[in-house]
């Protein structure tokens, strides 16, 4: 907040973005609040009340609700908050660039009426908050860079970095692959130190790396529920299933061997039904026949890991052509309306929003969004590989410049590239939100380069503040 409002900006298309996004925060505050809850929403406020470990999500999203629900009942804070974490990061935009253009304002504004920002931003997500967090994070980083020289002003620096390792250290948290924008973000701080010599580029990045971890678990371990709940067995054991059936789908003369040894007949069910209950959409389908769905959970977790490392190991062109299948779904989504590319309104089991005196449905105005939601599907404003490639234009135009604080966007552009490849190894659904942050990142990256291009300011004045 205090990036995007203590210093002005000289410009009339400098204010002019920063009041777009404010407007944006209003906006999307305005048509979403008290936000919009899915399943795993519900959930997730209902561990938040009860303490009680439903789900194995991170304990951390339940914590996060619980500190705004505690304060106003309801989720209309967090969503508040979240999306203000977003918005005053933008408008801080412009103070990481001595001029700004009126392209930057005309980005901005279509950016803002995209259902990426004016309606995921009022979705009770985790995937939503861990994209806020990140883009902030690294926005911070940019601020560290800007100022990083032989005189730097130490207090807004502190400030800026003790900031950008806390949302990182929670962005961690909140999604476990998100690990791979800390390292992205460590090797951002190495860079940035570069000029002290290699061994202070070091420790300043290993430094980075090291503070997020330690804040990550001392926040983790406050974070964790008082009661356990019901026993959960390892997540894993979710993404073993899809890849044993799966590679037996994509390969039918694979035998189930390591299963075979302990139990025989679920051997024979799971590979005489693996073509019929398998969806490389997504792994939900296995759970739809209760005999099928008890067979491989009856399984022993043993015999499980034992089969799916069998097939990694001497099977790997079944478990490459299931991982690849299952990715092109989650990266192209080829059908998007299998792919959850919406939630408006609240949707739940009776019980637990009984409890949290939450009532079902939509309303005018969430059948509203929907409706608007639907006319961007099919266009390549709800494609990830859009994004994906828009994410590599910047990189490369940003390369040109190689400002200290374009390298910030550089290596949140590149780690959000990672991040979205490790998705080959462990997607199990095509949620478009799943890899919401990559539209994100590649949104605030283009308007941080149009607001003051690079080939601008070698051509012309034109246009700029």
């Amino acid at each position: 907040m205090s990036e995007a409002g203590g210093q002005r900006v000289a410009g009339g298309a400098g204010a002019a973005f920063r009041i777009a996004m404010a407007g944006g925060l209003l906006a999307t505050l305005a048509a979403n609040v008290p936000g919009q809850m899915s399943l795993d929403s519900v959930v997730a406020l209902t561990e938040a009340r009860t303490g009680v470990r439903q789900t194995w999500a991170p304990a951390v999203s339940s914590w996060l609700l619980k500190l705004f629900d505690g304060l106003v009942a309801g989720t209309g804070l967090y969503v508040t908050a979240s999306a203000a974490l977003l918005f005053f990061s933008l408008m801080s935009l412009t103070r990481l660039r001595p001029r700004s253009t009126w392209l930057a304002v005309g980005l901005g504004v279509l950016a803002l009426l995209t259902p990426q920002l004016l309606i995921y931003q009022g979705i009770v997500w985790r995937d939503v908050l861990f994209a806020n967090l990140t883009l902030a994070g690294f926005i911070l980083l940019a601020h560290v860079a800007k100022g990083w020289g032989p005189r730097p002003p130490i207090p807004a620096l502190v400030g800026a970095l003790t900031g950008a390792l806390v949302c990182l250290a929670l962005a961690d948290l909140v999604r476990q692959n998100g690990l791979l924008l800390v390292v992205a973000a460590a090797g951002v701080l190495a860079w940035t130190a570069r000029r002290g010599g290699w061994r202070a580029s070091l420790a300043w990045g290993l430094g980075g790396l090291a503070a997020v971890s330690l804040l990550a678990l001392g926040i983790n371990r406050i974070a964790q529920p008082p009661e356990g709940g019901p026993a959960l067995r390892p997540a894993s054991l979710i993404l073993e299933h899809y890849d044993v059936v799966g590679a037996k789908a994509h390969h039918p003369r694979l035998r189930l061997k390591e299963i075979a040894k302990v139990d025989p007949a679920a051997a024979a069910l799971i590979e005489s039904q693996a073509t019929q209950h398998y969806s490389a959409a997504r792994v939900d389908t296995l759970d739809l026949d209760p005999v099928y769905r008890r067979t491989l959970w009856h399984v022993p977790d043993a015999a499980m890991h034992a089969q799916w490392r069998r097939i990694v190991i001497h099977y790997p062109a079944a478990y490459l052509l299931q991982r690849a299948d299952v990715f092109r779904w989650t990266f192209l989504t080829p059908d998007l309306a299998q792919c959850l590319p919406v939630q408006v309104g609240v949707a739940g089991p009776e019980a637990m929003l009984k409890a949290l005196n939450l009532q079902a449905g939509i309303d005018i105005q969430d059948q509203g969004l929907a409706d608007y939601a639907r006319r961007f599907y099919g266009t390549p404003v709800y494609s990830h590989l859009t994004w994906a490639i828009v994410a590599i234009a910047v990189i490369v135009l940003l390369l040109r410049r190689r400002d200290p604080a374009d390298w910030a966007f550089v290596g949140l552009l590149g780690g959000t590239l990672a991040f979205v490849a490790s998705f080959f190894l462990i997607s199990v659904a095509c949620d478009y939100r799943y890899l919401y942050l990559l539209d994100l990142a590649a949104m605030v990256g283009g308007l941080y380069t149009a607001l003051d291009p690079p080939r601008w300011r070698k051509v012309s004045a034109v246009g700029e503040d």
